[in-house]
């Protein structure tokens, strides 16, 4: 029996090791969703603008949810489309434009309902702000990481080295630089030491006429088309849509110039816009952010630019802005 069990033994050693598969390398979205809950932020419902449209043909509740610009961006336009938002100027209103990929468009058709009083009209010199310590930080820290970056690359081989160093060197038509800023996509000026919030999927900006003009902030739009980066800093910003694109994206596109609807029945009526913390507390839709000073948030950015899970052949080496959007997630009431 001593023989057998020594035999067993050795044979059990003697078989060949079976190397280990690799672990999957995560998707951008498992990431995120392996990110502990002190990497997320809360949403204050003061900050969430809650547009309910008509049902739909179906009789289905439509619902979108936008996220407000938070200081020091946009605050005057924030600050009126609080007051409309508190009036219930949008009650009544509809959605006019939708331009494929482009625009949708909405606030009042006839441009003859009286707004609101105490509105301001903000300057052109809005659409841009002076940059605050805490921002000039941070974009000191990515330059910072980027030299370090360019440097490793010029230590690379000859035939290796403009390779590496194009990968190095960050590119943005628009800006001299762009970063992810508590939460937002910023681009900046470094000479000029100011930065603006960018045309990203699903911002929101103000409608307005030909300069001087600014807008008051009861016309706005959503992006659902490619980033009209363009547009930047000749138009103000003031949030994001964070949930219920479909209901706006999906629309009919309009025949007329720019998308406008051409026949007053194709126009989507708008039931109301509130603030949610106006709302009662079972309704006020509940949301956190991934903060993008987080180290999830940085292996998240990094999967976005380099993608390695199981799908991919070849990782792309770099990502525009608009290509990394801040995740965000309901929360459970």
């Amino acid at each position: 029996m001593k023989h057998l069990l020594l035999a067993a033994a050795a044979a059990s050693l003697a078989l060949p090791v079976t190397a280990q598969e690799p672990a999957p390398i995560p998707s951008p979205g498992e990431i995120a969703a392996a990110a502990p809950a002190s990497d997320w932020i809360a949403i204050a419902p003061s900050d969430l603008l809650v547009m309910d449209l008509a049902p739909d043909a179906n009789g289905k509740a439509r619902r979108v949810v936008i996220q407000l610009m938070p200081a020091p961006f946009s605050q005057g336009w924030i600050g009126n489309i609080r007051k409309l938002a508190a009036a219930h100027w949008w009650d009544g209103t509809s959605v006019n434009r939708v331009q494929d990929n482009y625009v949708v468009q909405w606030g009042d058709a006839t441009e003859k309902k009286a707004l609101p009083a105490g509105l301001v009209t903000v300057p052109e010199r809005g659409y841009v702000t002076p940059l605050a310590e805490d921002l000039q930080a941070a974009l000191r820290a990515k330059m910072k990481s980027e030299e370090a970056e360019l440097l490793a690359a010029f230590r690379q081989p000859a035939d290796k080295k403009i390779s590496a160093v194009k990968r190095a060197i960050p590119r943005d038509p628009f800006a001299d630089e762009t970063i992810a800023f508590h939460g937002w996509a910023v681009a900046v000026d470094r000479q000029d030491e100011s930065g603006w919030p960018v045309h990203c999927y699903g911002m929101v900006g103000v409608g307005r006429n030909l300069s001087p003009d600014t807008g008051s902030g009861a016309e706005l739009y959503t992006v659902i088309g490619h980033a009209p980066r363009h547009l930047d800093q000749n138009i103000a910003l003031v949030g994001r849509v964070i949930s219920g694109i479909e209901h706006l994206s999906s629309l009919p596109r309009g025949t007329g110039a720019l998308g406008f609807y051409e026949d007053e029945k194709e126009r989507v009526p708008i039931a109301s816009i509130r603030i949610a913390g106006e709302l009662a507390a079972a309704d006020q839709p509940r949301f956190e952010y991934l903060s993008t000073e987080s180290d999830s948030f940085a292996r998240y950015a990094d999967a976005r630019a380099n993608r390695r899970d199981p799908f991919f052949i070849k990782p792309a080496g770099g990502a525009d802005i608009c290509n990394i959007p801040v995740p965000v997630r309901a929360v459970a009431k």
